[in-house]
Protein backbone atom coordinates (compact mmCIF):
# COMPACT_ATOMS: atom_id res chain seq x y z
CA UNK A 1 0.00 0.00 0.00
CA UNK A 2 0.77 3.88 -0.12
CA UNK A 3 1.41 5.89 2.82
CA UNK A 4 -2.02 7.28 2.12
CA UNK A 5 -3.62 4.13 1.94
CA UNK A 6 -1.23 2.77 5.38
CA UNK A 7 -2.61 5.93 7.24
CA UNK A 8 -6.07 5.82 5.94
CA UNK A 9 -6.12 2.19 7.01
CA UNK A 10 -4.75 2.89 10.27
CA UNK A 11 -7.44 5.72 11.46
CA UNK A 12 -9.95 4.00 10.37
CA UNK A 13 -9.72 1.84 13.42
CA UNK A 14 -8.23 4.12 15.70
CA UNK A 15 -7.51 7.71 16.62
CA UNK A 16 -3.85 7.75 15.97
CA UNK A 17 -1.19 9.90 17.97
CA UNK A 18 1.57 12.73 16.25
CA UNK A 19 4.51 13.75 18.42
CA UNK A 20 5.01 16.95 20.84
CA UNK A 21 7.16 20.26 20.81
CA UNK A 22 10.90 20.13 19.98
CA UNK A 23 12.01 23.57 20.80
CA UNK A 24 10.58 23.69 24.32
CA UNK A 25 12.22 19.89 24.51
CA UNK A 26 15.18 21.15 22.56
CA UNK A 27 15.90 24.39 25.55
CA UNK A 28 15.89 21.66 28.03
CA UNK A 29 19.08 20.55 26.85
CA UNK A 30 20.68 24.14 27.60
CA UNK A 31 23.31 23.93 24.60
CA UNK A 32 25.92 26.39 24.17
CA UNK A 33 26.61 28.67 20.68
CA UNK A 34 29.44 25.84 20.09
CA UNK A 35 27.01 22.80 20.49
CA UNK A 36 24.90 24.18 17.58
CA UNK A 37 27.85 25.72 15.65
CA UNK A 38 29.39 22.52 15.51
CA UNK A 39 32.58 22.69 13.22
CA UNK A 40 30.41 24.27 10.10
CA UNK A 41 32.58 27.66 9.97
CA UNK A 42 29.48 29.88 9.88
CA UNK A 43 29.82 33.11 9.75
CA UNK A 44 26.93 34.03 12.00
CA UNK A 45 26.01 32.84 15.74
CA UNK A 46 23.95 29.47 15.30
CA UNK A 47 22.53 29.43 18.67
CA UNK A 48 18.90 28.58 18.62
CA UNK A 49 19.20 27.45 15.18
CA UNK A 50 17.37 24.28 16.51
CA UNK A 51 17.21 22.66 12.70
CA UNK A 52 20.88 22.50 12.27
CA UNK A 53 21.37 19.96 15.29
CA UNK A 54 20.42 17.39 12.71
CA UNK A 55 24.17 18.48 11.59
CA UNK A 56 26.12 19.24 14.70
CA UNK A 57 24.10 17.41 17.58
CA UNK A 58 21.77 14.24 15.63
CA UNK A 59 21.61 12.73 19.20
CA UNK A 60 19.04 15.91 20.31
CA UNK A 61 16.21 15.51 17.44
CA UNK A 62 16.82 12.00 17.95
CA UNK A 63 16.54 11.70 21.53
CA UNK A 64 13.22 13.39 21.40
CA UNK A 65 12.16 11.53 18.56
CA UNK A 66 12.67 8.18 20.35
CA UNK A 67 11.02 9.86 23.19
CA UNK A 68 8.10 10.50 21.54
CA UNK A 69 7.64 7.29 19.86
CA UNK A 70 7.98 5.33 23.18
CA UNK A 71 5.42 7.56 24.16
CA UNK A 72 2.73 6.32 21.31
CA UNK A 73 3.22 8.40 18.81
CA UNK A 74 2.05 6.89 15.54
CA UNK A 75 3.54 9.79 13.54
CA UNK A 76 6.83 11.63 13.90
CA UNK A 77 7.59 14.83 12.32
CA UNK A 78 11.42 16.09 11.15
CA UNK A 79 12.55 18.87 13.33
CA UNK A 80 12.85 21.17 10.44
CA UNK A 81 10.40 23.83 10.82
CA UNK A 82 12.73 26.87 9.96
CA UNK A 83 15.09 24.55 7.69
CA UNK A 84 14.20 26.98 4.55
CA UNK A 85 16.34 29.56 2.93
CA UNK A 86 14.47 32.30 4.33
CA UNK A 87 14.79 31.19 8.13
CA UNK A 88 18.57 29.69 7.70
CA UNK A 89 19.52 33.62 6.58
CA UNK A 90 18.86 34.58 9.72
CA UNK A 91 22.16 32.21 10.61
CA UNK A 92 23.98 32.66 7.41
CA UNK A 93 22.86 28.67 7.04
CA UNK A 94 21.04 29.17 3.57
CA UNK A 95 23.51 26.66 2.21
CA UNK A 96 22.95 24.05 4.39
CA UNK A 97 18.87 23.55 3.76
CA UNK A 98 19.53 20.36 1.60
CA UNK A 99 21.41 18.39 4.13
CA UNK A 100 19.19 19.99 7.29
CA UNK A 101 16.33 18.38 5.87
CA UNK A 102 17.80 15.10 4.22
CA UNK A 103 19.40 14.54 7.58
CA UNK A 104 17.06 15.19 10.21
CA UNK A 105 13.93 13.10 8.02
CA UNK A 106 16.69 10.26 7.62
CA UNK A 107 16.58 10.53 11.97
CA UNK A 108 12.58 10.38 11.48
CA UNK A 109 12.61 7.69 8.91
CA UNK A 110 14.80 5.12 10.84
CA UNK A 111 13.75 5.34 14.04
CA UNK A 112 10.46 5.09 13.09
CA UNK A 113 11.34 2.02 11.09
CA UNK A 114 12.68 0.45 14.25
CA UNK A 115 9.74 0.87 16.35
CA UNK A 116 7.20 -0.29 13.39
CA UNK A 117 9.71 -3.18 13.36
CA UNK A 118 9.28 -4.35 16.97
CA UNK A 119 5.56 -4.60 17.21
CA UNK A 120 4.65 -4.01 13.45
CA UNK A 121 2.41 -0.90 14.45
CA UNK A 122 2.75 1.30 11.36
CA UNK A 123 4.61 4.60 12.25
CA UNK A 124 5.00 7.73 9.69
CA UNK A 125 7.10 9.97 9.37
CA UNK A 126 5.98 13.66 8.63
CA UNK A 127 8.32 16.07 6.59
CA UNK A 128 7.60 19.72 8.79
CA UNK A 129 7.60 23.02 6.96
CA UNK A 130 7.01 26.24 8.73
CA UNK A 131 5.82 29.24 7.93
CA UNK A 132 8.95 31.41 7.49
CA UNK A 133 9.15 34.64 8.60
CA UNK A 134 7.54 36.58 5.67
CA UNK A 135 4.30 37.16 4.70
CA UNK A 136 2.82 36.97 1.31
CA UNK A 137 -0.98 38.65 2.31
CA UNK A 138 0.33 41.11 4.64
CA UNK A 139 2.88 44.26 4.08
CA UNK A 140 5.59 45.06 7.03
CA UNK A 141 5.51 48.27 5.69
CA UNK A 142 2.84 50.18 7.37
CA UNK A 143 2.96 53.43 5.47
CA UNK A 144 2.95 50.82 2.02
CA UNK A 145 0.42 48.58 2.68
CA UNK A 146 1.30 47.13 -1.33
CA UNK A 147 4.89 46.37 -0.25
CA UNK A 148 5.55 42.77 0.10
CA UNK A 149 9.38 41.20 0.86
CA UNK A 150 8.62 38.49 -1.25
CA UNK A 151 6.33 37.36 -3.91
CA UNK A 152 4.49 33.37 -4.32
CA UNK A 153 6.83 32.33 -7.23
CA UNK A 154 9.60 32.90 -4.60
CA UNK A 155 8.03 31.38 -1.50
CA UNK A 156 7.07 28.45 -3.95
CA UNK A 157 10.46 28.28 -4.71
CA UNK A 158 11.86 28.01 -1.30
CA UNK A 159 9.56 25.53 -0.36
CA UNK A 160 10.35 23.33 -3.34
CA UNK A 161 13.77 22.90 -1.98
CA UNK A 162 13.26 22.19 0.99
CA UNK A 163 10.09 19.14 0.08
CA UNK A 164 12.42 17.89 -2.41
CA UNK A 165 15.48 17.28 0.55
CA UNK A 166 12.72 15.82 3.17
CA UNK A 167 11.22 13.41 0.37
CA UNK A 168 14.76 12.52 -0.64
CA UNK A 169 15.45 12.05 3.23
CA UNK A 170 12.63 9.14 3.90
CA UNK A 171 9.35 11.52 5.01
CA UNK A 172 5.69 10.35 4.59
CA UNK A 173 4.19 13.20 4.33
CA UNK A 174 4.72 16.97 3.97
CA UNK A 175 3.41 18.70 7.33
CA UNK A 176 2.73 22.26 6.08
CA UNK A 177 1.89 23.51 9.47
CA UNK A 178 0.99 26.76 12.15
CA UNK A 179 -0.07 28.24 8.94
CA UNK A 180 -0.29 32.41 10.11
CA UNK A 181 -1.30 33.31 6.76
CA UNK A 182 -3.43 31.32 3.83
CA UNK A 183 -1.63 32.78 0.96
CA UNK A 184 1.49 31.32 2.34
CA UNK A 185 0.02 28.20 2.86
CA UNK A 186 -0.70 28.18 -0.69
CA UNK A 187 2.51 28.28 -2.07
CA UNK A 188 3.68 25.52 -0.10
CA UNK A 189 0.81 23.41 -1.45
CA UNK A 190 2.00 24.32 -5.12
CA UNK A 191 5.28 23.23 -4.25
CA UNK A 192 4.49 19.93 -3.17
CA UNK A 193 1.94 19.29 -5.82
CA UNK A 194 4.62 20.16 -8.70
CA UNK A 195 7.20 17.55 -6.66
CA UNK A 196 4.66 15.19 -7.05
CA UNK A 197 4.46 15.62 -10.80
CA UNK A 198 7.92 15.39 -11.00
CA UNK A 199 8.29 12.52 -8.46
CA UNK A 200 5.28 10.71 -10.68
CA UNK A 201 3.59 9.69 -7.12
CA UNK A 202 1.49 10.37 -4.31
CA UNK A 203 2.95 13.33 -1.86
CA UNK A 204 -0.04 13.67 0.57
CA UNK A 205 -0.07 16.76 2.37
CA UNK A 206 -1.34 17.74 6.28
CA UNK A 207 -2.22 20.84 6.39
CA UNK A 208 -2.47 22.71 10.07
CA UNK A 209 -3.62 26.10 10.61
CA UNK A 210 -2.67 28.31 13.82
CA UNK A 211 -5.06 30.62 15.25
CA UNK A 212 -3.92 34.46 16.34
CA UNK A 213 -7.24 35.30 17.92
CA UNK A 214 -9.93 34.13 20.01
CA UNK A 215 -12.10 34.59 17.33
CA UNK A 216 -10.96 32.18 14.86
CA UNK A 217 -8.88 33.56 12.17
CA UNK A 218 -5.43 33.50 11.26
CA UNK A 219 -3.08 36.01 10.69
CA UNK A 220 -4.20 36.62 6.93
CA UNK A 221 -7.51 36.92 8.73
CA UNK A 222 -9.46 33.77 7.27
CA UNK A 223 -11.69 31.73 9.53
CA UNK A 224 -11.55 27.99 9.92
CA UNK A 225 -14.42 27.57 7.32
CA UNK A 226 -12.99 29.68 4.82
CA UNK A 227 -9.19 28.25 5.10
CA UNK A 228 -10.57 24.58 4.59
CA UNK A 229 -12.69 26.32 1.97
CA UNK A 230 -9.40 27.84 0.27
CA UNK A 231 -7.06 25.00 0.14
CA UNK A 232 -9.45 22.06 0.22
CA UNK A 233 -7.94 21.26 -3.69
CA UNK A 234 -4.93 20.41 -2.67
CA UNK A 235 -7.03 17.07 -1.10
CA UNK A 236 -4.94 16.80 2.05
CA UNK A 237 -4.71 13.79 4.07
CA UNK A 238 -5.20 15.93 7.19
CA UNK A 239 -6.44 19.15 7.96
CA UNK A 240 -6.55 20.90 11.33
CA UNK A 241 -4.80 23.69 14.08
CA UNK A 242 -2.08 23.79 16.01
CA UNK A 243 -0.11 26.00 18.31
CA UNK A 244 -2.75 28.48 18.25
CA UNK A 245 -3.77 28.61 22.45
CA UNK A 246 -4.23 25.55 24.48
CA UNK A 247 -7.10 22.91 24.09
CA UNK A 248 -9.11 25.02 26.39
CA UNK A 249 -9.31 28.09 23.70
CA UNK A 250 -9.32 25.93 20.60
CA UNK A 251 -12.61 24.07 21.47
CA UNK A 252 -15.19 26.00 18.96
CA UNK A 253 -12.76 25.97 16.30
CA UNK A 254 -11.94 22.41 16.37
CA UNK A 255 -15.43 21.67 15.90
CA UNK A 256 -16.17 24.01 13.24
CA UNK A 257 -14.08 22.33 11.33
CA UNK A 258 -14.64 19.17 11.97
CA UNK A 259 -17.73 19.70 10.46
CA UNK A 260 -16.88 20.80 7.28
CA UNK A 261 -14.04 18.91 6.25
CA UNK A 262 -14.29 16.13 4.13
CA UNK A 263 -10.93 14.72 5.55
CA UNK A 264 -9.03 13.58 8.49
CA UNK A 265 -9.06 16.31 11.53
CA UNK A 266 -5.48 16.50 13.21
CA UNK A 267 -5.38 18.59 16.38
CA UNK A 268 -1.95 19.28 18.11
CA UNK A 269 -1.93 22.16 20.64
CA UNK A 270 0.35 24.06 23.25
CA UNK A 271 0.10 22.83 26.68
CA UNK A 272 -1.60 25.57 27.54
CA UNK A 273 -0.63 29.15 27.54
CA UNK A 274 2.39 30.33 28.57
CA UNK A 275 3.00 32.01 32.23
CA UNK A 276 4.76 35.33 32.46
CA UNK A 277 8.27 33.87 31.78
CA UNK A 278 7.09 32.36 28.96
CA UNK A 279 6.95 28.43 30.35
CA UNK A 280 4.07 26.20 30.12
CA UNK A 281 2.53 25.04 33.05
CA UNK A 282 -0.47 22.70 31.49
CA UNK A 283 -0.26 19.19 33.19
CA UNK A 284 -0.12 16.05 30.79
CA UNK A 285 -2.95 14.99 32.68
CA UNK A 286 -4.91 18.27 31.96
CA UNK A 287 -4.07 18.49 28.36
CA UNK A 288 -5.08 14.78 27.76
CA UNK A 289 -8.44 15.26 29.47
CA UNK A 290 -8.93 18.64 27.07
CA UNK A 291 -8.06 16.77 24.00
CA UNK A 292 -10.14 13.97 25.36
CA UNK A 293 -13.06 15.79 25.10
CA UNK A 294 -12.85 16.34 21.62
CA UNK A 295 -12.18 12.48 20.98
CA UNK A 296 -15.31 11.58 22.74
CA UNK A 297 -17.65 14.26 20.47
CA UNK A 298 -16.08 12.26 18.01
CA UNK A 299 -14.29 15.36 16.49
CA UNK A 300 -10.39 14.34 16.03
CA UNK A 301 -8.44 11.84 14.16
CA UNK A 302 -5.15 12.68 15.01
CA UNK A 303 -4.22 14.31 18.49
CA UNK A 304 -1.14 15.40 19.85
CA UNK A 305 0.76 18.44 21.08
CA UNK A 306 2.56 21.63 20.25
CA UNK A 307 4.77 24.10 22.20
CA UNK A 308 5.20 23.03 25.74
CA UNK A 309 4.19 19.78 25.16
CA UNK A 310 6.61 17.02 26.05
CA UNK A 311 6.49 13.25 26.11
CA UNK A 312 4.46 12.84 28.87
CA UNK A 313 1.68 14.65 27.32
CA UNK A 314 1.63 12.41 24.62
CA UNK A 315 2.06 9.37 26.62
CA UNK A 316 -1.06 11.33 28.23
CA UNK A 317 -3.43 11.77 25.58
CA UNK A 318 -2.42 8.26 23.93
CA UNK A 319 -3.69 6.42 27.22
CA UNK A 320 -6.85 8.82 27.24
CA UNK A 321 -7.99 8.06 23.81
CA UNK A 322 -7.30 4.31 23.70
CA UNK A 323 -10.11 2.52 22.78
CA UNK A 324 -12.35 5.69 21.25
CA UNK A 325 -13.90 5.72 18.16
CA UNK A 326 -12.31 7.99 15.40
CA UNK A 327 -14.29 10.58 13.56
CA UNK A 328 -16.07 9.50 10.45
CA UNK A 329 -15.64 11.71 7.56
CA UNK A 330 -18.77 13.41 6.80
CA UNK A 331 -19.85 13.70 3.03
CA UNK A 332 -20.55 17.28 2.25
CA UNK A 333 -23.54 18.17 0.12
CA UNK A 334 -22.25 19.49 -3.39
CA UNK A 335 -22.46 22.59 -3.44
CA UNK A 336 -20.06 25.59 -4.73
CA UNK A 337 -17.93 26.16 -1.64
CA UNK A 338 -15.81 30.24 -2.20
CA UNK A 339 -14.05 31.70 0.77
CA UNK A 340 -12.41 35.07 0.72
CA UNK A 341 -11.81 36.22 4.79
CA UNK A 342 -15.32 34.60 4.93
CA UNK A 343 -16.32 31.37 4.01
CA UNK A 344 -19.44 31.68 0.90
CA UNK A 345 -21.42 29.25 0.01
CA UNK A 346 -23.91 29.75 -3.29
CA UNK A 347 -27.41 28.81 -2.83
CA UNK A 348 -28.61 25.65 -4.59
Amino acid sequence: MTPRQRFNTAAASRILITDGAFGTEIQNWKLDEAAYAGDLGLARDAKGNNDILALTKPEVPETITRAYLDAGSDIVSTNTFSANRISQADYAAEHLVREINVASAQIARRLADEYEAKDGRPRFVAGAIGPTNKTLSLSPDVNDPGYREIDFDYLKGVYREQVDALVEGGADFILIETVFDTLNAKAGVMAVLDAQRDLGRDLPIMLSMTLTDLSGRNLSGHTVEAFWYATRHARPLTVGLNCSFGAEQLRPHVKTLSQVADTLIMVYPNAGLPNELGEYDEMPATTAGLVGEWAQAGQVNVLGGCCGSTPAHIAAIAQAVRGLEPRRVPTPEVRTRLAGLESMMMAA
